[in-house]
């Protein structure tokens, strides 16, 4: 290579990182002011030194035979987060990896944002762990079988109990710094009553089909740089029910969860349950929800401002009902007991495991019948198991468990 041209790309590249320090200087001086302004909604230039970088101009099959090589060796994290660099490279890159990472169904690891909202595997359960902090009113889910010291487990959600005057509300989060519902690592929340059924709130319809790809409004400008305080759509998915045991004459606690975004053809024989493939990009897109066949979003006409709550409903399907699984009573112990097979070692009111609640009609193997699909337990001070299988995902496993965590004086 000539003089002059080792020259002329040193200059080249100088000159590119001299443009995107400028972009940075304007970046922060646009942070630094309201953030109230209205912007057109342009998509950044990409640098043009990683488009044309040796990296981004692999052969396909070459790039597919190196990722298929990754997502075969990295099975767990914090490994696991190679498969995750190699989808932020570039777009070649980013959609390959797209195509061979499979969805925790069909390979029981959970890898991106989207595998949170999506059903686990149907044979072995995904094991996960909750540290409460009460200090903090936290509760942060991480993936792993326990807790252990100099091992940094995933962090995979993060909720923060907020008390009001008339209920108790979970704001579940991506992140553990930041529960603000105006920001995009806002999930969902579970607000919590003691005289009605706890409420399931997802903040994303449960149904990609129902998100339009386009919305008007997004074209023109962000609705979180016109109103940053504008509070996220939650799309009502779900409710838990505790029984009241105020003579306490009946054991542990008894509860039922009904899931509208579940039918209860998913657990009977080839049945499936909804997977989302990608989260909303802007929660502009929620303000545009569509119907599709045979599912709507319903919004209470009570209530038909923006922060209405639409209710999610599967047409004519029934809703997935579960219910805990009865306990037997241990005369040696004197308490009562689970087989949770050594996942759970500590006796608390909050130990539980749910299994679906059939009818005969519905046509549902004894076997289904009897698979816990959620189980929940104590092992330690504030530290809790969470272990969940299809067709619940771990999102709405998550919210599940956190109505554990509300104080229900008369159903314990």
């Amino acid at each position: 290579m000539s003089q002059k041209r080792i020259m002329r790309e040193l200059k080249e590249m100088k000159d590119v990182i001299g443009n995107m320090s400028k972009r940075g200087d304007q970046s922060k001086l646009w942070r630094s002011q309201t953030r109230s302004y209205v912007a057109p909604d342009e998509a950044p230039l990409e640098p043009e030194l990683t488009e044309q970088s040796p990296w981004a101009n692999l052969p396909p099959e070459l790039l597919s035979d190196i990722i298929q090589r990754v997502e075969d060796s990295e099975t767990a994290w914090p490994a696991r987060t190679v498969v995750v660099f190699c989808a932020a490279v570039c777009r070649s890159w980013r959609e390959i990896t797209n195509e061979i990472v499979k969805t925790p169904e069909q390979c029981g690891r959970l890898t991106f944002p989207i595998s949170l909202k999506q059903p686990g595997p149907r044979e072995s359960p995904i094991q996960c762990y909750i540290r409460r902090d009460r200090t903090a009113s936290t509760y942060l889910l991480f993936c792993g079988l326990v807790p252990s010291e100099g091992e940094r487990n995933k962090l995979l959600l993060a909720a923060r109990k907020v008390r009001r005057a008339t209920c108790t509300d979970f704001v579940i989060s991506l992140v553990a710094d930041d529960f603000s519902r105006a920001s995009n690592t806002y999930v969902g929340k579970l607000r919590s009553n003691f005289w009605v059924p706890s409420s399931l709130y997802d903040s994303q319809p449960p149904c990609d089909s129902i998100i339009p790809s386009t919305a008007r409004l997004s074209r023109k400008f962000h609705t979180k740089q016109v109103s940053p305080r504008l509070p996220a759509c939650n799309y009502s998915i779900g409710t838990v029910t505790y029984e009241l045991n105020v003579l306490r004459t009946r054991g542990p606690r008894r509860m039922h969860c009904i899931l509208h975004s579940i039918p209860i053809s998913a657990i009977q024989g080839g049945g499936t349950a909804l997977t989302p493939l990608a989260l909303p990009k802007s929660f502009d897109e929620q303000l545009y929800p569509l119907s599709s066949k045979g599912k709507e979003l319903i919004i209470d006409p009570i209530s038909p401002s923006l922060s209405a709550t639409p209710v999610f409903s599967s047409g004519s399907a029934e809703p997935l009902a579960l219910k805990n699984k009865a306990p037997r009573w241990h005369e040696q112990l004197q308490c009562w007991c689970l087989n949770f097979k050594g996942r759970v070692t500590v006796a608390s009111v909050k130990n539980f495991q749910l299994v679906a609640a059939v009818e005969p009609s519905h046509n549902v193997s004894p076997e289904e019948q009897e698979k816990v699909i959620l189980q929940f337990g104590k092992i330690g001070k504030d530290i809790f198991t969470m272990d969940y299988r299809y067709p619940l995902s771990a999102f709405q496993a998550f919210v599940i468990s956190l109505s554990c965590f509300d104080t229900k004086p008369a159903c314990e």
